[in-house]
């Protein structure tokens, strides 16, 4: 995700321009990291078993960026990524986080 995030919110917030070829390889990417997400959550609540671990906190950074941008779609071709991803997002201290990690509007 951190490629994808930084060719799309990084490099045009500093005034240059996304790469789209560097966008497309790391969606590609993403997408076989996914694809084995998608297996290991169809099988467990979370990445580590049925408890929520720093592995599964670890991803909300990236995630909420990512979220936010013009490629969440990725997400739709798995769902249990996707519900993953949602609880833990949802969660009270990930959210306390969120607000510090908010862009400030253009």
């Amino acid at each position: 995700m951190s490629p994808i995030i930084f060719q799309c919110l990084v490099v045009p917030f500093l005034g240059g321009e996304t790469d789209t070829k560097i966008v497309r390889e790391n969606l590609e990417k993403l997408k076989t990291a996914l694809v084995v997400y998608e297996a290991r959550l169809s099988r467990f609540e979370y990445l580590a078993g049925d408890f929520v671990s720093l592995a599964d906190i670890n991803h909300f950074p990236a995630a909420y960026y990512l979220l936010g941008g013009s490629h969440a779609s990725v997400l739709d071709a798995y769902p249990h990524v996707k519900a993953w991803l949602a609880e833990v997002m949802d969660r009270q201290s990930v959210n306390k986080v969120v607000e510090l990690m908010k862009l400030p509007s253009a």
